[in-house]
């Protein structure tokens, strides 16, 4: 009977060990999910810099060749600029006049974050929003930075706390796929080591499906790419959605043994469940978050540990403002928001600002600045990458100059 009381007793006090256990992880969860939560809503833009209204008294959009530039001015004759997403622009400029421009016009360019929730709501375009709505809202956004920068001689990332690094680490990314390994391993030291890049990150599978010829690609490039490129070099790989979970996690242990940093989009972007799956039973983290244009999507990816590096795309996304609240959330739960760059024009730029001032941006950022076709000076920074850095500039918003001509030679979009 003593016996049969210990074993009762130990069952017991086991019992009650595991309740306390799983009671001290919901508890866990439920302060990450406060904590998270509390970033959402959090205002992240210091108006407190500007002490006078800047008072928003146009906005243009001008063309010129395939780049598209918005121009914003105030009442007191201060402009900002910013170039829009080539691609994306060339069919969204009607969204941009429509349904963007209105709601900023008149309007106190200090509170631009309040207009973010006031353009949301204009004519309910809280129905079209997903990356057609929130491209054009970027383009704005980047350019009322730049206004407001220059209105007081401070750079982009004073208003967002300080600039907490002053060189950023860049990689190459490959945008091919199908091609033979051994073409693939020659194009990536092309683009690397002019720059002498210390990361790169290449694609695999098949664009949102695979097959046997696009496997077989992975299967022999996942360790090629490392052997190519030594053990010190940071590899990352993004299958843009390409895999089931029973690929994923095939793929995701090869990826592993090569000691790989992040899979990017194991399988389609808005598949969470299977994605969450493959995180859970990978050890490699899980990367992902381009076409996400949810800020309550992020919390919840976040918060179930869904990925393990978010990627919200600057661009797509809507714009700085609200990426960093996602960064801030990430922050929260101790993960990176390493943002994926999409398009050329000044992508890069706007990516550089971000991680000089986020302090959990990850290693390495996207670099696709060298067939920028938009002609700038820039006093401080070259704006090249050199030995895989690049200066971040300090000069006031954006820290460059588009050039007089180019802007004087462009046309103006109207509707």
């Amino acid at each position: 009977m003593n016996r049969r009381n210990f074993i009762r007793n130990s069952a017991l006090i086991g019992a009650v060990a595991s309740v306390q256990n799983i009671a001290s992880v919901k508890g866990n969860i439920a302060k990450k999910k406060i904590h998270i939560e509390e970033n959402v809503y959090k205002n992240v833009f210091d108006k407190t810099l500007l002490i006078k209204p800047v008072i928003i008294d146009s906005i243009k959009l001008i063309k010129n060749g395939k780049v598209y530039i918005v121009i914003v001015r105030s009442k007191d004759g201060a402009e900002g600029y910013a170039v829009s997403h080539p691609k994306f622009m060339e069919t969204l400029w009607p969204v941009f006049l429509t349904y963007v421009v209105p709601p900023f016009i008149g309007k106190d360019a200090r509170e631009i974050e309040n207009l973010l929730t006031d353009v949301y709501l204009f004519d309910s375009n809280y129905k079209k929003q997903g990356l057609l709505f929130w491209v054009p809202v970027a383009s704005l956004e980047f350019a009322i930075l730049d206004l407001l920068g220059k209105v007081v001689n401070k750079s982009i990332g004073d208003f967002f706390g300080s600039v907490l690094q002053k060189e950023i680490n860049v990689y190459r990314a490959s945008e091919k796929r199908g091609n033979i390994p051994e073409e693939e391993i020659a194009y990536l030291k092309r683009i690397t080591e002019p720059i002498g890049a210390k990361a790169l990150k290449f694609r695999l599978g098949a664009r949102m499906r695979y097959n046997d010829q696009s496997t077989n690609r992975d299967l022999a490039l996942i360790p090629l790419v490392r052997k190519t490129f030594g053990d010190d070099f940071t590899i990352y790989a993004d299958a843009n959605g390409s895999y089931d979970v029973p690929m994923s996690l095939k793929i995701g242990k090869v990826m592993e043994e090569y000691k790989y940093s992040f899979f990017e989009e194991p399988c389609p972007f808005d598949y969470y469940e299977e994605t969450k799956e493959i995180a859970d039973k990978l050890e490699i983290k899980i990367a992902g978050g381009e076409e996400e244009s949810s800020l309550r999507m992020f919390k919840w990816m976040i918060e179930h540990d869904v990925v393990q590096t978010v990627q919200p795309d600057l661009l797509y996304f809507g714009g700085l403002i609200r990426s960093v609240k996602v960064a801030r959330m990430a922050q929260a739960a101790g993960i990176n928001c390493t943002p994926h760059m999409s398009g050329n024009g000044l992508g890069y730029l706007y990516v550089l600002h971000f991680a000089s001032f986020i302090p959990n941006c990850g290693p390495h950022q996207e670099f696709k600045g060298d067939n920028d076709k938009v002609p700038f000076v820039c006093s401080t920074s070259s704006l090249k990458a050199i030995n895989g850095k690049i200066t971040v500039p300090t000069g006031p918003g954006l820290g460059i100059e588009i050039d007089p001509d180019f802007i004087s030679s462009a046309k103006e979009v109207k509707l």
